[in-house]
């Protein structure tokens, strides 16, 4: 395990290393989730090994810190981790992150571009979301106030998410799920949709088939961007189907592979 501090304060964000050939991978989990327990089975598949891989937990999830005065905003997410990138001496990465983790990874990408090389999105929040009482993931939690989540709410929200999500979502500090939570549904300026349309990297958008057409397919192919629709999975196409999101996020990163740029290659 491996760690770097991403705060004034000292807090760590922490992560899984399996070493290997740059450029290196990283592997963004989502909402409540931990990223070595989402990803390492397709991280290891023989068509992904070889890279150096970072299974990396975002601050305030899983093995990393929980805070309690950080504001765990989408761009304060995307921040924190670029400085744990850094620390690893990352650059130009390929990015694999799923929901929530794919919208840090937009915001990551727009905001600190030498970090990442392109981007494979895994069934992403590119729009804010709605808060729905009573609902699970982010439009529950954000329904709360905070105090009302931490006075009981969170409780309400174990139960309805059952104990699979549960499983990774107790690690995360509450305070960090709710903001969180709440972040998310409500987006940033630009929102990242938009700032997904204007980079300039290879990115790929990986979604369950069963969801039917992603709202805005058409403009987000036109901008270059690869819409991949899974069968037989819901949500957690890792989980669900990870023979096919191997193959399709290998796919995905060996595109134009051949044209890419050396590393320390000043070009013609």
């Amino acid at each position: 395990m491996r760690s770097a501090a991403v705060t004034p304060e000292g807090d760590l964000i922490r992560w899984v290393e399996l070493p290997g050939q740059e450029p290196p991978r990283v592997y963004v989990h989502g909402l409540g989730a931990t990223s070595p327990a989402y990803f390492t089975e397709v991280a290891v598949h023989p068509a992904l090994a070889g890279r150096r891989s970072l299974l990396i937990d975002l601050l305030g999830h899983g093995i990393s810190d929980r805070p309690t005065d950080f504001d765990y905003t989408l761009e304060s997410h995307a921040d924190a981790l670029a400085q744990a990138l850094t620390s690893a001496g990352v650059v130009g990465a390929e990015l694999i992150a799923h929901s929530m983790g794919g919208s840090v990874a937009v915001v990551l990408a727009a905001r600190h571009p030498h970090l990442v090389s392109r981007l494979v999105l895994v069934d992403a929040n590119l729009d804010p979301i709605p808060s729905r009482p009573g609902s699970g993931g982010s439009s529950g939690i954000a329904a709360y106030s905070e105090q009302e989540f931490l006075a009981g709410g969170w409780a309400e929200v174990r139960d309805r998410v059952g104990p699979h999500w549960w499983s990774t979502m107790r690690l995360a500090g509450r305070e960090a799920l709710h903001r969180s939570a709440v972040h998310l549904a409500r987006g940033t300026v630009p929102g990242m949709r938009e700032l997904l349309l204007d980079l300039k990297i290879p990115r790929s958008y990986l979604l369950p088939e069963a969801d039917g057409p992603l709202r805005g397919t058409g403009e987000l192919i036109e901008a270059g961007v690869a819409v991949v629709p899974i069968p037989d999975c819901g949500h957690n196409i890792m989980l669900d189907n990870p023979e096919a999101f191997v193959r399709a996020t290998a796919a995905a990163l060996a595109e134009g592979e051949q044209e890419r740029p050396v590393a320390g290659d000043s070009g013609p």
